[in-house]
C-alpha cells in the first residue's frame, strides 16, 4: 500500500506539473498568435491618421554624360535597383519616360495601396512568421502604415530613400527612351541610353549596364530581347487579364468605417475582413449590372483607407485591354469612368453605410497586371512554384498564390496553387541574347502562370535590389551578366552582399505536399502546366473525384490551344446531345474516344483506347493504372492527357 501511495501522490504531482506546463502553452501560444497577427496587421499599430504632404522629387535638368548604371523605370522595382547600386558605389541614373512627377509608379500613381505579403512558412502557433524578402522593401515597409497604406506615405518614402542616396540623379518626364545596342557579330550589348528631355533635347548618356524596371520590359523589348506576351506560352495568343481602374470615394467618416466593420465582422465568412486601414469584402459587387456587360465588370471590394477620409476601390475590372498600346489604355479610362458613376450609385443603394460616399477621382495611372514575358537564362515555371523549389542562384523568394485574374466577364479567374516558399533565380532577370542588360519586375523570365505569384512588389523589389547589387559585382569581376549567371562564385558573393544589405537568402527545403505522392502526379503536373487543372487556396486538385464527360472535353478543348495544328479536332462532338454530360461519368472509352477526335485518328468508341495504344497516344501502363475504367477520376484523365502532351509536344 505504501508502495502504491507513492506511486499515487508520484502521479498526482506529475499531473499538476503537466497542467502546469499545458497552461503556460496556452498562454504562449495565445502571446505568440497576438504577436504574430500584430505585425502582420502592422496598421493597427503604427497608423497615426494625419495626411502627409507629398515631399518634392529633386531631379536634375540634365544628366551626366556616362553612368555606371541606368535604371530605367520609376515603379518600386527601379526605386530599389537605383538604391541598391548607390549603396554598391555606383554612380547610378534612375530615369523614367512617363509623365511621373513622384516616385513609386502603380503604387503611388495607380493607388495599390495594399501589398501582397510574401511570408515564410508557417511553422505553427508559437512561431511568428517573417517576411521572406528584406532588404531594401522591409525599409520602404517600415515607413508606412503596414500592407495596406496611404498612396502619399508610399510615394514620400520611396522618395525618401532615394533622396538619401548621394550617387543617385533622378530625371523625371523624359519624352522617350531608346537603349543604345552595339552590334559584334551575334552578340548584342547595351552601351547607353538615348533619351529625350522634357525641352526636346535628346542626349545619349553612356554606361555599362542599364537595369530594365519598366513596367512591361520596354527598354529589353526595344533592345531585341525576345519575349512572350500574356498568356501565348499556353498557346493563348490574344487572352489578356483584366485591367483595374482603381477610383476613390470620398466622405468615408469613422461612423461610416465602423458600419463596414459591423458588416464584414458579422457576415459569417472567413474570407471578408477589416482593419484600420483596409477592407475586404462585399462580394456581391461580382452581381453588379454593368452598362457595358462585355467589356467591364465588377468583383468584391478590395478598399483601401487613405489618411485625408477618402479610401480607394480596387476592384473595376476592365478586359480586353493591350497594356503596351497607349490607345488601348485610352479606351479603358474612357470605359471605367462611363461605368462610375453607374457603380457608385449602385452601391449607395445597396449598402445603407454607402449612402452618402461621392466620387472623388480615379487613379491617374491603369493598373495592368500582365504584358511581356521576356525570355531569360532561366524561365521560371509553374512547376517550380508548384514544387516549392529552392534554386541555387536564388535573389528572391515568393509565397504568395497563383493568381490569375479573370480574362472576360464570363471569366471567373483562378488560384493555380498556394506555394510555401519558391525560389526566384538570377538567371531570371539575364535576358537572352542582349549583354549589358537586367530585366527586373514583373516582366521579368516567368511563365504567365508563374507570373501570377511572382509579378507582386515585394518579389519585384527583391529582384531589383540583387540587380544593383549585381552590377558591381560584374564590373569588378570583368564579367557579362550572362558569365555571371553562369559563376557560382560570382553568384556566391552576390547573395552575400544582398545578405549584408538586410535579404536573407539561405537555401530551403519544403516537404513534399500530399499531392506530390499521388499515382497521377504526372499527369497533374502536365494538366497545370498547360492550365487544365487548379488547386485553389488550400492546394485540393481533388485527384481522386468522379470527373464527368463536360469537364474531360472542356479539358481536351483547352488543350488544343497548345497545338492547334496538331489537335485541330473537336472532342466536344463526342458529347451526346439529349443528356447533361455534366451529370455523366466518363469511362476510358469515351475519354479515349475524345481523344481520337481532338487528334483527327479514325478510331470508334469501341476501339479508340486500342487505336490510341498502337500510335503512341496513350501508354499501356496508363490504362493499367485506371481502377475504375467506367468511372475515371480527375487523375486518371490527367495520365491521359500526359501521355497526349509527351507525344505530340514535340511535332512540328
Amino acid at each position: 500500500m505504501a508502495v502504491k501511495a507513492r506511486i499515487s501522490n508520484g502521479g498526482s504531482a506529475k499531473g499538476y506539473v503537466l497542467l502546469l506546463a499545458l497552461m503556460v502553452l496556452i498562454a504562449a501560444g495565445a502571446s505568440g498568435l497576438y504577436w504574430w497577427k500584430s505585425e502582420s496587421t502592422k496598421a493597427y499599430e503604427g497608423r497615426t491618421g494625419v495626411p502627409q504632404k507629398l515631399t518634392d522629387v529633386k531631379t536634375v535638368e540634365v544628366p551626366k554624360d556616362s553612368y555606371d548604371v541606368i535604371v530605367a523605370g520609376t515603379d518600386p522595382e527601379g526605386v530599389a535597383a537605383a538604391v541598391s547600386a548607390s549603396r554598391n558605389g555606383l554612380k547610378t541614373l534612375l530615369v523614367d519616360g512617363h509623365n511621373r512627377e513622384i516616385l513609386g509608379g502603380l503604387m503611388s500613381l495607380g493607388w495599390l495601396n495594399s501589398l501582397d505579403m510574401n511570408y515564410e512558412p508557417d511553422k505553427g502557433v508559437l512561431h511568428k512568421r517573417e517576411i521572406l524578402n528584406k532588404g531594401i522593401f522591409a525599409e520602404w515597409y517600415a515607413k508606412i502604415e503596414g500592407d495596406s497604406f496611404d498612396v502619399i506615405t508610399a510615394a514620400n518614402a520611396f522618395n525618401e530613400l532615394v533622396a538619401n542616396e548621394k550617387n543617385v540623379d533622378v530625371l523625371l518626364k523624359v519624352k522617350e527612351m531608346e537603349p543604345v545596342v552595339s552590334e559584334s557579330g551575334s552578340t548584342s550589348t547595351v552601351t547607353g541610353l538615348k533619351i529625350t528631355l522634357a525641352d526636346g533635347t535628346v542626349k545619349t548618356v553612356q554606361t555599362k549596364a542599364l537595369i530594365d524596371a519598366t513596367q512591361d520590359a520596354d527598354m529589353a523589348a526595344a533592345a531585341g530581347v525576345p519575349y512572350t506576351t500574356g498568356r501565348e506560352d499556353l498557346g493563348d495568343q490574344k487572352s489578356r487579364m483584366a485591367v483595374t481602374l482603381v477610383f476613390r470615394l470620398k466622405n468615408i467618416t469613422p461612423e461610416v468605417w465602423q458600419k463596414m466593420a459591423q458588416r464584414l465582422q458579422n457576415d459569417n465568412d472567413p474570407g471578408t475582413g477589416i482593419n484600420e486601414m483596409s477592407a475586404w469584402g462585399y462580394k456581391d459587387m461580382k452581381d453588379y449590372p454593368p452598362m457595358n456587360k462585355e467589356r467591364v465588370a465588377m468583383r468584391g471590394l478590395n478598399i483601401g483607407r487613405q489618411n485625408d477620409g477618402t479610401m480607394l476601390i480596387n476592384a473595376l475590372q476592365i478586359f480586353g485591354i493591350d497594356g503596351t498600346d497607349p490607345k488601348s489604355k485610352e479606351e479603358a479610362f474612357q470605359l471605367g469612368k462611363e461605368e462610375l458613376p453607374h457603380i457608385v450609385d449602385y452601391m449607395k443603394k445597396k449598402y445603407p453605410e454607402f449612402a452618402g460616399i461621392e466620387l472623388d477621382a480615379t487613379a491617374p495611372e491603369l493598373y495592368v497586371r500582365e504584358t511581356r514575358h521576356i525570355q531569360g537564362e532561366y524561365r521560371l515555371s509553374i512547376i517550380d512554384v508548384l514544387e516549392n523549389r529552392d534554386q541555387w542562384d536564388r535573389i528572391a523568394f515568393g509565397s504568395y498564390p497563383v493568381d490569375i485574374q479573370r480574362m472576360s466577364p464570363a471569366d471567373t479567374g483562378a488560384v493555380v496553387t498556394v506555394p510555401q516558399q519558391y525560389a526566384v533565380p538570377f538567371r531570371s532577370i539575364v535576358p537572352l541574347k542582349v549583354d549589358g542588360l537586367l530585366v527586373v519586375g514583373r516582366s521579368a523570365s516567368f511563365d504567365t502562370l508563374p507570373h501570377g505569384t511572382a509579378r507582386v512588389i515585394p518579389v519585384g523589389m527583391a529582384t531589383g535590389e540583387a540587380a544593383g547589387a549585381a552590377v558591381k559585382i560584374a564590373k569588378e569581376k570583368g564579367l557579362t551578366f550572362r558569365q555571371m549567371a553562369a559563376n557560382k562564385d560570382a553568384i556566391t558573393l552576390l547573395q552575400e552582399t544582398l545578405n549584408n544589405q538586410g535579404m536573407v537568402l539561405q537555401p530551403f527545403s519544403i516537404k513534399p505536399q500530399p499531392f506530390m505522392e499521388h499515382k497521377a502526379y504526372d499527369g497533374l503536373k502536365v494538366a497545370v502546366s498547360l492550365g487544365l487543372a487548379t488547386g485553389g487556396y488550400d492546394n485540393n486538385f481533388a485527384l481522386d473525384d468522379k470527373s464527368n464527360q463536360q469537364r474531360v472535353a472542356n479539358m481536351l478543348e483547352g488543350m488544343r490551344k497548345f497545338k492547334p495544328e496538331t489537335l485541330s479536332g473537336s472532342p466536344s462532338a463526342a458529347l451526346g446531345k439529349d443528356t447533361d454530360p455534366k451529370n455523366l461519368p466518363v469511362s476510358i472509352e469515351q475519354a479515349a474516344y475524345m481523344v481520337a477526335l481532338m487528334l483527327k485518328v479514325d478510331a470508334t468508341r469501341e476501339n479508340a483506347v486500342e487505336v490510341l495504344q498502337s500510335r503512341g497516344f496513350l501508354k499501356p501502363e496508363t490504362v493499367e493504372a485506371i481502377a475504375n475504367k467506367q468511372e475515371l477520376t480527375n487523375g486518371d484523365t490527367y495520365l491521359m492527357i500526359r501521355d497526349v502532351y509527351n507525344a505530340v509536344k514535340d511535332l512540328k
